[in-house]
């Protein structure tokens, strides 16, 4: 009867152990079953890429350029010699600011000189000469009405009187031809300004082409003065601003001497015609130089600032995709799938590229898209962790895509902001940190 009872309970005992391993057991395959759901779920979910994006922006209705241009005198004069001889002396150097009259050199003339003596004694000469035929002339009418000579000689004298008044005109003019000649001894400035160029010396022989030799070669000039109180400024503008030139405009400036100092320039004039070489055309404008700071001959670094009617937008160049379609941008569509359009490129910038069509500034654009994206790919949009982000403004300034009406950035400066996403296009924050129900999920397929 014991025995009975011990086999009865042996056995109960047995059915409760065998039911508890059955009901965990089946606890155990169902919670596997359920992690492993949930882990085929979120590496489905691991598996979409993630992708940051960017909005086109319409360019300024101002664009700012910056080109080389070169700054000359006013008025600039090299000073060459009308007569030969050797340089006396001189009297203004390098760099000397001068009046309108005032002497720079002089030139001895020796040659000359006499030349201009023989002149005058040829013109007492010949006064000498027209007093006598003169004297003659009216002896000889005088003795017209005692009928003592014809009356043709009579005419003859009085011919032969003008012709010596004649002679003492020419004389006189030869004398002048040489007075002239003599001033030109004597170097003078031509207007105020400042003596930029002095290429003689004393003693130096100036032939009678003005030109002195030199071991470097003939010089033509003597001095080059230059009026600087108001500069030109010289700047080769581009076709497409060419038109866009007009009174009034202004232009910024700085030169090397002076790195920390800007300057203002007033549209004078343009050339009205391209260089077919540079295609540019050759634009002029007025510095006003009361303090004389800038010197001819300068290198200057010119900013313009002008209207333009721009219908293009700008997307940064890292956005860019280059396959065997051509150039093309990544786009996501309203599924969060991938799209790619063809663009129309305009002009190269820094960082940005300039479109006129391809893309609205609604169009959610992929910057630094991956190789390995398709058409039709589902992504994930995200937002660059802060420092990461070299393109888009921080979320916090611009959440929304640029409208029309904002004001846009410099053409030169990236023209994208960034999206905060949608919730429902945020990455689940499974991706972000680790999931518990995951960790179990991957230990209970181990003790399986």
């Amino acid at each position: 009867m014991k025995m009975k009872a011990l086999s009865k309970k042996t056995t109960t005992i047995i059915a409760s152990v065998l039911l508890v391993f059955v009901i965990y057991m089946g606890y155990r395959v169902t919670e596997s079953r359920k992690h492993m759901d949930t882990l085929k779920s979120q590496a489905t979910k691991n598996d979409t890429p993630s992708v940051a994006i960017v909005y086109a922006t319409p360019l300024p209705a101002k664009e700012t350029i910056q080109l080389p241009g070169t700054i000359e005198a006013w008025f600039q004069a090299p000073i060459y010699a009308q007569v030969s001889g050797y340089v006396k002396m001189w009297y203004k150097d390098w760099g000397a600011r001068v009046k309108k009259g005032d002497i720079l050199a002089e030139i001895y003339a020796p040659a000359l000189d006499a030349q201009y003596r023989q002149s005058k004694a040829d013109l007492a000469s010949e006064i000498a000469l027209n007093d006598l035929a003169k004297l003659t002339a009216d002896r000889w009418i005088a003795l017209r009405k005692n009928q003592a000579v014809s009356g043709q000689s009579i005419s003859i004298k009085v011919a032969e009187a003008k012709a010596q008044q004649a002679k003492v005109n020419a004389a006189r003019q030869n004398v002048e031809n040489f007075e002239a000649l003599i001033n030109f001894k004597t170097i003078v400035a031509p207007y105020d300004g400042v003596v930029i160029n002095r290429a003689i010396n004393v003693g130096d022989y100036i032939n009678k082409e003005g030109t002195i030799s030199t071991p470097q070669g003939d010089i033509r000039n003597l001095y080059t003065v230059a009026d600087i109180s108001r500069l030109r400024l010289f700047v080769s503008v581009p076709e497409r601003f060419g038109a866009l030139m007009h009174d009034g405009l202004k232009a910024e400036l700085t030169v090397p001497q002076f790195p920390n100092r800007h300057f203002t320039a007033e549209f004078l004039t343009t050339a009205r015609g391209f260089n077919v070489s540079t295609r540019t055309v050759t634009t002029q404008f007025v510095i006003e130089n009361e303090e004389k700071d800038l010197w001819p001959g300068s290198y200057a670094s010119v900013t313009l600032t002008v209207d333009v009617e721009n219908k293009h937008l700008s997307i940064p160049s890292s956005s860019l995709v280059f396959d065997e379609m051509g150039t093309r941008v990544a786009v996501v569509d309203d599924d969060s799938r991938v799209r790619f359009k063809p663009i129309k490129i305009t002009r190269i910038l820094d960082a940005t590229v300039e479109l006129s069509e391809g893309v609205t500034t609604e169009d959610r654009i992929i910057n630094n898209p991956s190789a390995a994206l398709l058409e039709g790919d589902k992504v994930t949009i995200v937002t660059p962790a802060p420092g990461y982000d070299m393109i888009n403004k921080p979320a916090s300034e611009s959440s929304q895509p640029p409208s029309n009406a904002e004001t846009p950035s410099e053409s030169s400066q990236p023209a994208s902001h960034a999206e905060t996403p949608p919730e429902s296009s945020k990455p689940a924050p499974n991706a972000e940190k680790p999931n518990p129900a995951l960790k179990q999920a991957l230990k209970a397929s181990h003790v399986r």
